[in-house]
């Protein structure tokens, strides 16, 4: 009876979980740049008389769905777009190294150029730092260049080179905040052949149609799971009146 207790509890869960991942993708599916999260029952393992589940780090999720999103022509010449599968450097809430794929930069008031979601985009030393400019634009390679105000437009000035990096041969995790970290800390090695588009942002690869026909049969098996626990209330109630002696 314990065990189909435990087998419930997990399921259920597991199911929770599941919904809330659900319910964060389709809030996300118009997120630049943003990863579909995914649930890995898979994690559910079976350790002494019950079942319970290993817990991920408070900073990850389970899995995510790596497949590029849909490119949307923009024209702005802060918008890129990675190309392949290598990953912009940022510099994340603690200091710390991590990469993206939201590609909608902007120069914030101190000149430090930032994503959309406001993590400083990495170059060569660090976070690049954009003085005042008259136009700016972002070449193939990464590379940043300005015309300052009074400028020839004919000759750019460089500025920075955006830091591009490659996952291959290094095992990364998504964070909750929607940056892929490298398991256990460190950096990732540049990507010297990335390129980038300018002009172009990557979109949200969460498919709407498939993340609501997921939350109906997620919420389906968390019926099933909660009805499995009626269940044993019953067999366990049913147990204990016929072990009732007669009066």
């Amino acid at each position: 009876m314990d065990k189909l207790v435990y087998t419930a509890l997990s399921g259920l869960r597991s199911q929770m979980s599941a919904q809330s991942t659900i319910a964060n993708n389709i809030a996300n599916a118009s997120t630049t740049g943003y990863r579909a999260e995914r649930v890995n029952f898979d994690r559910l393992i079976l350790q002494g008389t019950g079942f319970e589940s290993r817990e991920l780090a408070s900073e990850e999720v389970n899995d995510f769905d790596r497949r590029a999103g849909t490119l949307v022509q923009t024209g702005r010449p802060l918008d890129m777009a990675v190309a392949g599968d290598s990953w912009m450097a940022v510099q994340a809430k603690d200091g710390t190294e991590a990469y993206t794929r939201r590609g909608d930069l902007n120069v914030a008031a101190s000149g430090v150029l930032e994503t959309g979601d406001g993590f400083p985009v990495m170059g060569s030393g660090g976070p690049i730092t954009v003085p005042p400019y008259q136009s700016i634009a972002i070449a193939g390679d990464g590379t940043v260049t300005i015309v300052p105000p009074g400028g020839d437009a004919s000759q750019p000035q460089v500025i920075d080179k955006i830091k591009l990096a490659s996952t291959d041969g290094t095992q990364t995790s998504k964070g909750l905040d929607n940056l892929l970290h490298v398991r256990g800390g460190g950096v990732l090695p540049e990507d010297l052949d990335a390129k980038v588009q300018a002009g172009a942002l990557e979109q949200s690869n969460v498919n709407l149609t498939q993340s609501l026909v997921d939350m109906i049969e997620n919420q389906r098996s968390y019926e099933v799971q909660a009805n499995l626990l009626k269940e044993a209330k019953t067999m366990d109630e049913s147990a204990a009146s016929l072990m009732r002696m007669p009066a």
